[in-house]
Formats: structure tokens, sequence, C-alpha cells
């Protein structure tokens, strides 16, 4: 185990790293709209032996899916877990990387971890977890973990989420990240056909994992290529437009601009939507199969910790959420 000392200089080193390659700035995660749209329809396509007491706890589940990004202020390892830079390990990151958590911790350093993602591997941890907690039958911590998992299931369907150039900040494409996964599922979310099969049953929730960053990470060219090509015929002018939010305003992708993605590449959002959707039920039907199946009727109800303190967020835009997520 590494000394206190050790840990302290990694994290040191990270945070210096990330403050000069801008990994501070820049939304890097679904919105807080897509995380909490992604955990409710999840519910809706569990099976009848999970669905009446997730339905029960239906806006607990939404409402949690985004305590991960809040994590992330107090808490420096949390942002590693929502991502991965696969050009930070390596030619052909995603044949060659160990799939086992030990094997990987033995080859890469916690600077390199730190620095460039670990979410596959805390996917599948998390996975564990909440198998755990069905074991156990303990509620509250299905509730908790259940909206947990979602969240870095959800992060792992972002393309941008796969790649170094996670903002297209070395494609000058700066601000894309923002736009892909806040700015236009809270426009068009509602146009997306988001219609799934139910939930099933995963039989290896870590290489499932790496299934859907592997998936993410084939889309990484097609949407960057897709914006550039609209910046480059769009008139620059109307690019960007000033709108409120909350009492401030803000700089923002124009409606015309989204409207002319959406046209062009919006079924890269939504199948990226759809597919966290369904793979977020299946790994929550998945967890409950491997424990068992146990009888969820009769389990308390959710009850918030009285000592629960929430980070604020009232007012706040996603692009000036701290770290990478």
């Amino acid at each position: 185990m590494p000394s206190f000392k050790k840990v302290l200089l990694a994290c040191c080193v990270w945070l210096i790293n990330t403050l000069a390659t801008g990994h501070t700035s820049g939304t890097q995660h679904w919105g807080f709209f897509a995380h909490k749209f992604i955990n409710r329809h999840a519910v809706y396509i569990l099976p009848a032996g999970m669905k009446a007491f997730y339905k029960q706890h239906i806006n607990t589940i939404e409402q949690l899916a985004v305590l991960p990004d809040q994590r992330r202020y107090t808490n420096p390892y949390e942002a590693p877990k929502h991502f991965i830079d696969l050009e930070l390990y390596g030619d052909s990151a995603l044949l060659k990387l160990p799939g086992s958590w030990v094997e990987f911790k033995r080859s890469f350093s916690l600077e390199q971890r730190m620095q460039a993602g670990i979410v596959p591997w805390h996917i599948h941890a998390m996975a564990k977890r909440l198998t755990h907690a069905f074991l156990t039958q303990d509620a509250q911590a299905v509730i908790k973990l259940s909206a947990e998992l979602g969240h870095y299931v959800a992060d792992a369907h972002v393309p941008l989420h796969t790649t170094v150039n996670y903002n297209g900040q070395l494609t000058n494409q700066q601000g894309i990240h923002a736009f892909w996964e806040s700015r236009m599922p809270e426009l068009f979310a509602h146009e997306y056909n988001l219609a799934t099969g139910p939930a099933v049953y995963l039989e290896s929730t870590r290489q499932e994992a790496w299934n859907i960053v592997a998936a993410s990470h084939a889309l990484v060219n097609p949407i960057l290529q897709a914006e550039k090509t609209l910046s480059r015929n769009f008139p620059a002018h109307k690019k960007y437009s000033i709108e409120p939010k909350g009492k401030a305003t803000k700089k923002v992708y124009s409606r015309a601009y989204s409207q002319a993605y959406h046209e062009q590449a919006g079924q890269y959002i939504a199948q990226r939507m759809r597919a966290a959707i369904f793979m977020t039920a299946s790994y929550w039907y998945t967890c409950w199969v491997n424990a068992g199946q146990p009888n969820l009727a009769n389990w308390q109800p959710y009850q918030q910790p009285a000592t629960a303190q929430p980070v604020p967020v009232t007012g706040m835009n996603k692009t000036e959420h701290l770290g990478r997520g």
C-alpha cells in the first residue's frame, strides 16, 4: 500500500497537470438533466420483480444521479472514475489494458491512473458493491448505489469521455463537450427515439464496461467531424447566443446552431442516451440476479441521511464544475 506522502504527492501532481491542461474547466460529464433523465427512464424497463421497488424510489434515484459529480468538490479521487483517456494508456489500449484492477494497479502508477481515468474498472467495482447490498438486503445502499452506478454507466456512454481530446481543445472545437452532453439533450431529448427492450442479464459486468467504452470511442471522430463541418459552413455570427442561466446570463451555442447539429448528428446523442438507459437498467438487473433475486416487496423505503449536506448547485452552470467528470 502506498504511503500517505506518496498518495498526497501523486494527488498534487495530478492537480497541477489538471490545471495545466484545462481539465478543471469545461463540463466533463452528461449534464444534470441527462443523468437524471437516464436514471428515471431506466427504472421503467426493469423486470416485474424489481420495478415496483424502484418506481417507489424513482424520484430519489433521479435526484441522487448527480451525487458523483457533486462529490468531486471534496474528493480528489473522484474525477478519474468518470472517464478514460484511452490515448494516454498507449497504442491499442482497448486491446492491451488489463481488465483486472489488481493487475492494472501493478502496471500503472496512481499518478497515471488519476490523469488518464478509470471508468470501466470503477463500473465493475460499483456493480460488485450493488450486488453485495442486494445480498445483505440493505435497501438504503441499494438505492444510493443504483443511482451512482447509473451515473458512471451513463458517463461511459459519452464518446468524449474516452479521449484526451475530451473538449475539442486539440481540434479547435473548444466547448463541444458541454454542447454535446448538456446543451443538446436539454433541447432535444424529447425528440430522441429512446425506446429500448427490457433490461437483460449481463454475463460479465467487467467486460460489458469495456464494451461500452469501445462503442463510445468509435464515435469520437464522427461527432467531432460533424461539428467541424457544421461550424465551417454556418454563419459565425449566428453560432452563439446569450441566454439567461439562473440569475446570470451565459454564452451558449445558439438554438439555430444546435438545431442544425441535431439534424446532422443528433442520432449519435440519441443512440448513446438510449444505450445508457438500457445498460443502466441491465446493470441493476444483473446485480439483483447475482444476489439471488431477493424479494424487494417488503423492503423499507429509502431515508435521506440526516447528516447529508448536498453540494449546492443552484445557479451554477455545468461548465463551471470542478474536475473532469
